[in-house]
């Protein structure tokens, strides 16, 4: 074990084995080719838009062998990492010699309930360094986990282009005793077959059905989610086996701690955990609310919840936890929502709606399928409104274009919302890693969240960060995090509603 003056670093070096790629032409004329088709954008969103995708490119890797072996591709089995300083990496197999691979970072202290996520450098030579900030005296284990090799991510990203359709939607559309079903997308390949737009015109937001042979486009009653169909080629479905090269751990070639004696470190990160309770770095102090802290801070306010099931869990906790907020019966599906309660005697009104597709869901009727930018179109807003939305894992199998422009249009409501009323709170809670698969994936997770801190940075809104919070818990990564995780976040948002006084 290394005794560490707190610098602010902590630095690993990461070898993989590789295979010496064969490159060969494609003769596939889909190659490069999207039948996803966007409206045109504003010059500054367009300026925008390209600073983004530049901002989250991923390394190229070199075109997959045909066959596909396992063992060429990044193996966590042979990988090592090094704390610096120190003996350098044992090299086993051959070492890489291009990037990629989705790393994940943690420092940590599970008997002191303690955590911070590291922040993952890519050398785009088969080597990685991760820096972590040293917030706590004592004992600290470094853990680096492989998420995803980079040729698994050469794969998702053909997909997401190529195939964006691989989870099917369709629409029932009814006339009196008529009834007819179509496939529905955000994209729809094109066919002889006609097109319904049912784009939305407030926000411009895409969706599309075939239309129905004998009903007009007018005649749509409801969308649910219809299959997933993988799309892999041959053998590509080795890229994705969890604890083979799929959330796999990394072991270390030599001690995995390090000791923090004093002078701790605190920058870097947006907070940590300590005694299992998350500590935000700069800006507003984490408060810990207990029930009837919760009722005084909300007391007279009308928090408005919008997103996917992820911000539904907001809404649950509240509700699970006031004795005195009680659910209103909407007669509403039980994980779509709408769902409203109220604690008549402390005059709080709580809210969740789900947002507008795309929503892998059962069916859906189309009178509840709202978009969040019109949702916030609608609000007076003021002192007393708390606006919290998060929207990224229903976008997993698209083009990254199809989510920024999602929250284009999101910004541009947060934005004329703040400008009429600037006492509104707007609360935003970002992605987070989770359990994966095929479509389940964290390299999806974190180009979402990096956008999403881009393109809502500068404004007057406060953030979740559901990103750090999830990684660096010691608990497993899932699309919901469990309660202990989802308590620190409630305390964060309440500490951004009711911040301490002098604080």
């Amino acid at each position: 074990m290394f005794n560490f003056s707190p610098f602010h670093c902590i630095v690993f070096k990461c070898v993989q084995c590789v295979y010496i790629f064969a490159l060969f032409i494609s003769t596939d004329p889909d190659v490069h080719r999207s039948f996803c088709t966007f409206q045109p954008l504003s010059p500054k969103d367009a300026v925008e838009e390209r600073l983004l995708l530049d901002s989250i490119a991923w390394p190229e890797t070199p075109l997959l062998p045909a066959p596909l072996i396992l063992e060429q591709t990044s193996d966590p089995a042979h990988s090592t990492f090094t704390i610096l300083p120190g003996r350098g990496g044992r090299t086993v197999g051959r070492p890489k010699k291009s990037g990629g691979d989705l790393l994940l970072a943690r420092l940590h202290n599970q008997k002191l309930g303690a955590g911070v996520a590291g922040e993952v450098v890519d050398h785009l030579n088969g080597s990685y360094s991760a820096v972590f900030s040293l917030l706590w005296e004592g004992d600290a284990q470094v853990e680096v986990t492989l998420a995803h090799p980079s040729e698994a991510i050469t794969v998702l990203k053909r997909l997401n282009s190529q195939e964006p359709d691989r989870i099917g939607f369709k629409s029932l559309f009814r006339s009196g005793s008529i009834s007819e079903t179509t496939i529905c997308n955000v994209c729809l390949r094109p066919t002889q077959q006609p097109q319904c737009n049912h784009t939305d015109l407030r926000t411009g937001e895409p969706w599309f059905c075939y239309k129905p042979k004998n009903l007009s486009c007018d005649a749509r009653i409801n969308q649910a989610m219809t299959h997933y169909k993988g799309n892999l080629r041959t053998n590509e479905e080795k890229l994705f086996q969890s604890g083979v090269n799929m959330k796999v751990y990394i072991r270390a070639s030599g001690p995995a701690s390090v000791t923090v004696e004093s002078n701790i470190v605190k920058v870097g990160p947006s907070g940590y955990y300590y005694q299992g309770v998350w500590q935000a770095l700069g800006g507003t102090t984490v408060r810990q609310f207990n029930v009837s802290a919760i009722s005084q801070c909300l007391k007279g306010k009308v928090v408005h919840m919008h997103g996917d099931s992820t911000i539904r869990q907001f809404f649950e906790f509240l509700n699970a936890r006031l004795p005195d907020l009680k659910e209103f019966d909407l007669h509403s599906q039980s994980q779509i929502g709408p769902f409203m309660a109220l604690d008549y005697a402390n005059n709080i009104l709580v809210k969740f709606r789900f947002h507008g597709p795309p929503i892998q869901s059962v069916h859906v009727s189309n009178s509840k399928l709202r978009y969040i930018a019109n949702e916030i179109d609608g609000l007076i807003g003021g002192t007393d409104t708390v606006v919290v939305f998060g929207i990224w894992a229903h976008f997993r199998t698209y083009p990254v274009q199809i989510y920024i422009r999602r929250l284009q249009s999101i910004r541009r409501a947060v934005v004329q919302l703040l400008d009429r009323a600037p006492g509104t709170l707007v609360v935003i809670r970002t992605g987070n890693p989770r359990d994966l698969s095929l479509i389940n994936s964290d390299w999806h997770s974190l180009q979402c969240y990096k956008v999403l801190r881009t393109m809502f940075k500068g404004l007057n809104v406060h953030l979740i960060n559901a990103w750090e919070m999830v990684l660096a818990h010691h608990l497993p990564h899932n699309v919901h995090p469990p309660p202990p995780i989802i308590k620190n976040m409630i305390n964060v948002l309440l500490s951004y509603t009711c911040p301490q006084k002098g604080g």
